[in-house]
């Protein structure tokens, strides 16, 4: 199958000569087309759109004018979902101020869901008409149609006494069954809800819903004692398998290949990937089958009209996996009408013959291309960047070294534009996570840098994901140790191939790379010019009483974090010899501190006592606080805020000349 592609100078990827760079802000700036949705019939698109400094979520016919503009007001959408053909559920997110005395959890980031009817352009929040059940949903289990009639299915957290849908968490008439969720047969018309199962104050649940609206399955997983149950029956009767999972790895995820089977991600064996992708049959005790082997999955691939299994996307974004035959070839077509570029995959409709994929790569801030594979024709529908031309876009190249300990460790080079690779200015970028990684592609922070002539490195480190299980636990206890000298065996390695001067290199992350950040001047020594932390840790002692205040002692999240840290409780002094706040006095560069008033995940007491401990050491530092921003950086005037501060900050301290 050929395709032809639409592209043309008049889409804005035409090649320019690389002359003065975008301004900073272009960087910064939300993606002008994001999460982009078809339709099931294949008709209609749905995506995320900034609004300004907002967001609003646009409906359209492909090729057409904008059936629906929904604004979202002060939510950040976090994705879009089509219920069937008619409705369009937008999943998004805001910061909820707790009461002032609550020194656990001053803010709280809670979702909220909105159904749009694509007829109308109505909307309708999810249990928000509803006195009974709080107004905000914790988790979306897919839609089923019942009697005709099409339904969506939400967790949400019921209300004793008399409750009011216009309370908030720490504010209302009634009062929060802490930790019980039920699941709701939710009305698209009105979002009100009926209980169809519920959940328990001793287990968090999870459901698989098929599209006849019946719960296919249901797991339970106790947070104290880590075990974690697969049930076939609302009575939890018929044991489908159970697991020992004292950090929360085992999830739930959809139906299987077929009706009557579902589909469990769980941890790989160390001489295995990452992750198992576990299809097992609704029967008490049946055996599973494992169905992708050494592929490497990032998301499952459900059809939409039946939500059954079709396949998987891989970590690295670069291919998909179907088991039908005919979907593989259809696919495979598409990869090869964009040679160079990653192509991702994004949606499809019910049979498969359009598709929305996503590419990204040479000359490519990231472009939304709709395929009709009937038509054998792929137009190009929005772009992430669109000020950002092809000439303006840095090229990233995928290095392999070793760390000296023998470790083979992948990262991203991104080179500037205009700029022979020789011996070049560098930013270190450590991703957060830390069980996370970086993709080649278009990165809006590592651009920005390269955009004003600085070489940027993203090594994915020991403890990172994506590289097998045996990578990932590498990095267990290996804080500020081996997961940090990764980092900089990586800039040495570059060093000796000529493309960098490492005398010349600053350092900078957000969350676990904004610790990371902070330790090469601390913990480490004479490597670089500056540092730039974005919601970052210093001190990790109070990370671990700050997570164990929120979560619970006997949480999988404070199991995850002292098996990363390599301790046996929250006190443990050894990690002081690890803590930038601890080591402030032997900070050796200029440190510039960024937080989100309402990050949910990294305490923002964290910035400020870290540049308490440096201003009392007489280091310099610059602390800035940005209002209304979260942990991931959401608004658009908090991203623009980053990159003008943080490559200010680079250049006055590391010039690219």
């Amino acid at each position: 199958m050929r395709i032809a592609i639409v592209a043309a100078a008049s889409l804005g990827l035409a090649a320019q000569a690389w002359a003065a760079p975008p301004p900073l802000d272009d960087y910064g700036k939300l993606p002008a087309v994001d999460g982009m949705k078809i339709s099931p019939a294949g008709d209609l698109l749905a995506f995320i759109a900034p609004d300004g400094d907002r967001q609003q979520v646009r409906i359209s016919k492909v090729g057409g004018a904008p059936l629906v503009n929904l604004s979202v007001g002060d939510l950040k959408v976090r994705d879009v979902e089509w219920l069937g053909e008619g409705h369009l559920l937008v999943q998004a997110s805001r910061a909820d101020k707790a009461d002032p005395s609550s020194f656990i959890r001053p803010v709280v980031e809670i979702t909220e869901s909105t159904i749009v009817d694509v007829a109308t352009g109505k909307s309708a929040a999810v249990f928000h008409d509803d006195p009974h059940i709080l107004p905000a949903t914790f988790g979306y289990y897919g839609y089923g149609e019942i009697g005709g009639k099409t339904y969506g299915f939400f967790a949400g957290q019921p209300l004793s006494d008399s409750g009011s849908s216009a309370s908030s968490f720490h504010n209302q008439i009634g009062y929060m069954t802490i930790g019980h969720a039920n699941l709701y047969r939710v009305d698209l018309d009105t979002g009100r809800g009926e209980k169809v199962a519920g959940g328990s104050d001793l287990y968090r649940t999870d459901w698989v819903v098929g599209r006849d609206g019946g719960v296919a399955a249901h797991a339970e997983y106790q947070t104290k004692t880590g075990e974690w149950r697969l049930y076939a029956d609302p009575d939890d009767r018929q044991t489908i398998m159970r697991a020992d999972d004292p950090t929360g790895n085992v999830d739930l995820l959809s139906l299987g290949r077929s009706q009557g089977t579902v589909l469990v991600r769980m941890p790989a064996s160390a001489a295995g990937g990452d992750w198992r992708f576990v299809e097992f049959p609704e029967t008490a005790g049946a055996a599973g089958e494992d169905l992708f082997g050494d592929f490497g999955v990032r998301d499952v691939i459900v059809a939409p009209r039946t939500g059954l299994l079709l396949g998987a996307a891989s970590t690295d974004q670069r291919t998909i996996q179907m088991f039908d035959p005919k979907l593989q070839g259809r696919y495979d077509a598409v990869r090869k009408a964009f040679p160079g570029e990653t192509v991702g995959f994004v949606s499809a409709s019910d049979n498969f013959g359009q598709l929305v994929v996503r590419t990204t790569g040479p000359g490519d801030s990231g472009t939304y291309f709709f395929v009709d594979l009937t038509a054998g024709k792929a137009n190009a529908v929005g772009w992430n960047y669109p000020t950002i031309l092809q000439g303006d876009v840095a090229e990233v190249r995928e290095v392999n070294y070793k760390a000296a300990d023998g470790l083979e460790i992948e990262g991203l080079l991104t080179l500037p534009p205009g700029r022979p690779a020789k011996n070049l200015p560098l930013v270190v970028m450590p991703h957060g996570g830390p069980e996370d990684r970086d993709y080649a592609g278009f990165d809006w922070w590592a651009q920005a840098f390269a955009s004003r002539g600085y070489a940027v490195f993203q090594p994915n480190f020991r403890g990172s994901d994506g590289f097998g299980k045996a990578f990932r636990d590498a990095g267990f206890g290996q804080w500020g140790r081996k997961m940090q000298t990764d980092i900089s065996d990586g800039v040495d390695a570059l060093a000796k191939q000529g493309l960098v001067d490492p005398k010349r290199a600053c350092i900078a992350g957000i969350s676990y790379g904004g610790y990371a950040a902070l330790a090469g001047v601390t913990v480490q020594q004479g490597l670089y010019r500056c540092a730039v932390s974005i919601g970052g840790i210093g001190n990790l002692n109070d990370l671990m009483k700050w997570d164990q205040l929120r979560t619970g002692e006997q949480s999988e999240t404070m199991r995850i974090e002292k098996q990363m840290m390599g301790v046996g409780s929250i006190g443990d002094p050894s990690v002081a010899a690890y803590s930038p706040q601890r080591l402030a006095a032997k900070a050796d560069a200029p440190i510039l501190l960024m937080y989100g008033a309402d990050d949910t995940v990294v305490d923002p007491k964290q910035s400020l006592d870290m540049a308490g401990a440096l201003k009392s050491a007489g280091k310099p530092v610059q602390l800035v606080a940005l209002p209304g921003e979260d942990h991931w950086l959401s608004r658009q005037t908090g991203r623009i805020a980053v990159v003008k501060a943080s490559v200010d900050f680079v250049v006055k301290n590391n010039p690219p000349d």
